[in-house]
Formats: C-alpha cells, sequence, structure tokens
C-alpha cells in the first residue's frame, strides 16, 4: 500500500454489524471513517466491540451485515492476494501479544522487517532505535518468555512499528503500563502519525485521549454512542 495523501479516506465503515453464533451481537449498525494520517482512538468498557472493530479492519474477522473498506478496497470482495498484500501493510500489536516466546527481544521485532524484505543494516538501526525509545536496549538479547508483561507489551509494540505502517493497530497498548512507560509509548504513536501512519488505537483509558486533538469513537454494547471529531473536523 503506497502511502495516501492525508485528507483522503483510508478506513470507512458502513453500516457494519457483526453477530456471532448464535445469536451475540457484537457490533450494531456502525459508520464512520477515518483519514489517512489520523489517530483515532476507540473506547468503551470490555466487550463494547473495541477488538471485533480492529479485527474487521485486518479482517480475521468478515462483517455480518454492511461495508469495510480499507485503502480502498471493499474487504468483502477482495482477492485473497490482494487481501495478504494489505496485511503486509498493517502494524498489528494484539492485546495477547502473539510473538515468538522462545526468541530474543532482537528476533521477534527483526522479523517484521525480515519478511519485507528490508536490507540487514535497516534492520538493526530501526530495532535498536525503537527499542531506544521505549527503553528496552537493555534487554536486547533477553529470550521474549524471560520479560515481564510490560516489557512483553512494549516488545509487541515495537513490532507493529518496525515496518512504519501506513496503518497500525493497537488493541490496548498500555494496559500493562505505568504512567511514565505510556508517555514512552504515545510519544511513539505520535512520532508514526507525523511520518504518515493512521492509527487506531483502542482503549479503556481515558488518560490517553483527554485533551487529545484526535477523533474518538466510544462503543458499549457494540455500538457508537458517541463520537467527537478531530479538531481539523470541528466547525
Amino acid at each position: 500500500m503506497e502511502r495516501i495523501p492525508p485528507q483522503t479516506t483510508i478506513i470507512e465503515f458502513g453500516k457494519v454489524s457483526k453477530i456471532y453464533p448464535p445469536d451475540v451481537i457484537a457490533l450494531r449498525d456502525l459508520s464512520f471513517s477515518v483519514q489517512a494520517g489520523e489517530t483515532l482512538f476507540l473506547t468503551g468498557a470490555s466487550g463494547a466491540g473495541k477488538s471485533t472493530l480492529l479485527k474487521l479492519i485486518c479482517a480475521l474477522e468478515r462483517p455480518s451485515r454492511g461495508m469495510v473498506e480499507v485503502a480502498g478496497q471493499d474487504l468483502a470482495r477482495i482477492s485473497p492476494g490482494r487481501l495478504q498484500a494489505l496485511r503486509q501493510q498493517l502494524g498489528v500489536a494484539y492485546q495477547d501479544f502473539k510473538m515468538l516466546p522462545r526468541q530474543t527481544v532482537f528476533r521477534n521485532i527483526a522479523m517484521a522487517m525480515e519478511v519485507a524484505y528490508a536490507p540487514q543494516k535497516a534492520i538493526r538501526e530501526r530495532v535498536d532505535h525503537l527499542l531506544d525509545l521505549l527503553r528496552l536496549t537493555s534487554k536486547r538479547e533477553v529470550i521474549l518468555d524471560k520479560l515481564s508483561r510490560g516489557e512483553q507489551q512494549r516488545v509487541a509494540l515495537a513490532r507493529a512499528a518496525a515496518n512504519s505502517p501506513p496503518i497500525l493497530l493497537a488493541d490496548e497498548p498500555t494496559g500493562n503500563l505505568d504512567p511514565a512507560t505510556t508517555r514512552l509509548v504515545m510519544a511513539l504513536f505520535e512520532q508514526l502519525r507525523r511520518a504518515g501512519t493512521t492509527l487506531i488505537i483502542a482503549t479503556h483509558d481515558p488518560a490517553l485521549f483527554s485533551g487529545s486533538p484526535h477523533q474518538i469513537i466510544e462503543l458499549a454494547q457494540g455500538r457508537m454512542v458517541s463520537r467527537r471529531p478531530a479538531a481539523s473536523e470541528r466547525p
């Protein structure tokens, strides 16, 4: 996916519902759009539908009704080849991390760049830069499952950010972090946004978006109960 110019819609939901069998409604009639280079905060209590929404964006789930478009691609009609290419352009930091527990911190992050055929020198420089930003340099050669949950969470975020993806999805990215470390993560997100990455951040922590100029959508029982547009959209 090439970088999409700002003010261009990169993610669009049109009357999207997601129902899990037999009749569990995860999302109900959800419509919104996100512009390229924008940050969207998704908030709401546990079970509100935030994680399901992220799964729809990367096509790990398909909507029961409605349309999901990512970078102009209707995910209900996209070919397997195009879907694979699209997913390679997404950075995803899952709530359960989904990393390689018996590999080092460096290897876990570097693999994201290796599958994109980045040169080894670029990989070393980028990984070391991310480790420095997230105060993990001393953990570079430590096996992942020797780390605390908070350290593993930072590694997962570094991996998601490694390729400076056009779109980054983060599911509760600061759930295991103290306030000081949370500030490091938010600084990384802002650095990515300024470089053109579109960020979708699911969080139940209002401290992350308090006073933010970015778009905020609150979900409750799968419904959008409030939406505050980005500062650029406000009258």
